[in-house]
Order: C-alpha cells, then structure tokens, then sequence
C-alpha cells in the first residue's frame, strides 16, 4: 500500500521537471535559431528546410553589418545610454523608497499613491509629451533624453521602499540620529550597504530595459549616428533585399552580453524580487 502511495508522489517531481524542461527548450529555441542564422547568408536562410546548424558566414554578415550601419557605435551609445540610466535610477529611486519608507511627512500617503498611479497608464500616452518636452529642452537627438526622464521610475521606488521597511529596521536609523548622524550620512553609510540586494536586481532590471529599448530613441533619435543598437538595426530593414544574416549577427552581439549578464546575476535578481515580499 505504501509503495502504491509513494509512486504517484515521486512522479509529480519529475513532470514538474519535465514541463520546466520543455518551456527552458521552447524558450531557448529563438535564442538558438538566431545565432544559427547569423552564421549564414540570407540565400541560405531562406532555404527549404532552414539551416539548422552553425554556418560559416559570420564574419562576412558582421562585414555588411558595419559597412551599412555604424554598429559599434551605436552599440557605445547603448552601452553608455544603459550604464547612466542605471546609475541615475538606482540613486533617485532609493533616495525616494527611503524617504517614503522611513520619514513621515505631510501628503505622503497621496504622493505615494500618485507616484503608483502613473504605473497604470499605458506607456504610449507618453510619447507624444516626452517629444515635446524634450523638443523644448533642445534635446532631440541627445542621449541624456533617453536616460533622464525615467530616472525616478514608480516601480523603482514601491521596490526600495518594500524593501527597506522590510530589511532596515527604524530602530537603526533612530539610533543613528541620536549618535549625531546627518541624513545624507545615514543613507550613505547605512542604507546603501543594506539596499544592495534590491539595488542589484533594479540595475540588472534597469540595464536590461534601457538597452532593449526601441520606442524611446524612435521618438528622440534623428541622425543614425546617434542611433542607439535596437534602432540601429531596425534602420538595416527594407521591404526588400534585407541582409537578414547580417540583422541576426548584429542581434546575436546586442544579445550575447544580456545573456552573459543574466547567467551570472540570475540568482541576485530571483533574491531581490523575493526580498520584502513577505515582513
């Protein structure tokens, strides 16, 4: 009777295993045909049945690619637009999920949940007032446009903020300023260190977002040189003759160090999505 109980129970393990398996596969299989196809010619892409292994066309994909566009370039400016938006949001958000978690002043509960609200409306309402508010900065075609409206994002600050009333305890900060600690001195020696769990999963998340990101120079962006890499390789296709071996070579590259950086950060990010969710 035990052993008859005990079957049902060890298979439930293994198909969860082996549904995990399969999404991983299914998930994965894009990520694969990409780098395949960037190792062929467009002729041989377009083959009935597709190339379904590594090609030797690479470097002459990688030879269009740069002679067409002024990839590594744009790949600077991502990696430059992708490293300030970071930085700029991991200071502006935990300076605002500090504020919200540990001080009490007036409308706070209101501001909070303005500050929630603008998460619920649709990004595309924004696109048309980002333009013209950058248009009369004189921004169009500068980079810091891309990574200084989102600086301060809502969900930035409702992540520090559940983190930190939830990992900090305000007995530490009330036993700071009794010691005579000024609050830049608080949040400098005392909650930055504690924030990095959740710092590093908002930069990772962060990163990731800017570098991926296409509507933004779209909107802002007019001269190729400025292009950041998403737009850059939208600009390489046409209703015709499209260098699709050279497109996925340049995907495959833009790809690669999110890929890399994603392996090595995964459990960080897992640890700090989870972090607060549960005081």
């Amino acid at each position: 009777m035990s052993s008859a109980a005990s079957a049902p129970s060890q298979l439930a393990p293994r198909a969860a295993y082996l549904m995990v398996a399969l999404g991983a596969f299914v998930m994965l299989l894009p990520f694969y045909f990409m780098f395949v196809f960037a190792s062929h010619s467009r002729t041989e892409i377009f083959n009935l049945p597709p190339p379904l292994f590594f090609g030797d066309s690479f470097m002459a994909n990688l030879d269009i690619l740069t002679n067409k566009i002024p990839f590594w370039r744009s790949l600077g400016w991502s990696l430059y637009v992708g490293l300030a938006s970071t930085a700029l949001t991991l200071l502006f958000c935990s300076m605002g999920g500090y504020a919200f978690a540990m001080f009490e002043f007036r409308f706070k509960q209101p501001l909070f949940t303005l500050v929630m609200g603008t998460m619920l409306l649709p990004s595309f309402l924004g696109m048309i007032p980002s333009f013209m508010i950058m248009d009369a900065f004189g921004w169009i075609d500068q980079p810091r446009a891309l990574y200084i409206p989102g600086a301060a994002s809502a969900f930035g600050i409702f992540m520090m903020r559940q983190f930190i009333t939830s990992a900090i305890p305000r007995e530490l900060i009330e036993a700071a300023r009794m010691d005579g600690c000024g609050e830049l001195g608080i949040y400098w020696r005392i909650v930055l260190p504690l924030l990095k769990p959740a710092m590093g999963t908002l930069g990772l998340i962060t990163f990731i977002a800017s570098w991926n990101n296409f509507i933004g120079p779209l909107i802002v962006m007019r001269s190729p040189e400025m292009y950041t890499l998403p737009l850059a390789l939208r600009s390489m296709q046409s209703p015709v003759n499209t260098e699709w071996g050279a497109v996925m070579a340049g995907s495959a590259i833009a790809t690669l160090p999110l890929l890399v950086l994603f392996a090595i950060s995964s459990r960080r990010l897992i640890d700090g999505l989870t972090a607060g969710a549960v005081k």
